[in-house]
């Protein structure tokens, strides 16, 4: 996916309310029960059908760094699904998002009021209504474009036009994105 994307993945795997499985072989074994197949999860991993037999039968029990890290990212992708909607609805419905973004933001507005784009670190609070777009697109599986897109709109309402108390036919640009950190 794209920058704001893994964002949103981030701020979702956030919400839990066990911690993932520790050992390599637990975690081998949980994988094995979500996809239903040790040779299902040999290919998601990149790791032969019998090196997943003996993580599960703790014949091996430190994997090497890499794949400690990618068995470690399928685990939290799939670890407690429905508590993770619920934190989605939630946000989408109630409490809204926390963006903090360091990215160029240039404005396009009435002849003679433009700005041109410079670095700005922002940490704004979207209200419910422009965080339920931008999940609901995430969701839909929307392109990273779009997804920037929804996300400089919901910042251009929240933060430079303050919910629609100023600057009415100003369009923000968000380009260059350092960073973006999302938080449910």
């Amino acid at each position: 996916m794209g920058i704001v994307g893994d964002s949103l993945d981030r701020a979702g795997q956030a919400h839990s309310t066990r911690p993932i499985p520790k050992s390599a072989g637990a975690q081998m074994r949980y994988l094995v029960k979500q996809e239903k197949s040790t040779r299902a999860v040999a290919a998601l991993l990149g790791v032969s059908q019998r090196t997943v037999e003996r993580y599960v039968r703790d014949q091996i029990r430190h994997p090497k760094p890499a794949l400690a890290g990618r068995i470690e990212a399928e685990v939290r992708r799939r670890w407690q699904p429905l508590v993770r909607k619920r934190a989605r609805a939630q946000a989408a419905t109630t409490t809204g998002l926390v963006v903090e973004t360091r990215a160029r933001f240039g404005f396009t507005a009435a002849p003679g009021t433009t700005d041109d784009g410079r670095m700005r670190r922002i940490t704004q609070h979207l209200p419910a209504a422009l965080a339920g777009r931008l999940l609901a697109a995430h969701e839909a599986g929307a392109a990273e474009a779009q997804l920037q897109q929804l996300a400089a709109q919901g910042l251009q309402e929240a933060y430079f036009k303050d919910g629609g108390g100023r600057a009415r036919g100003l369009v923000v640009e968000f380009t260059d994105i350092d960073y973006i950190d999302i938080e449910f």
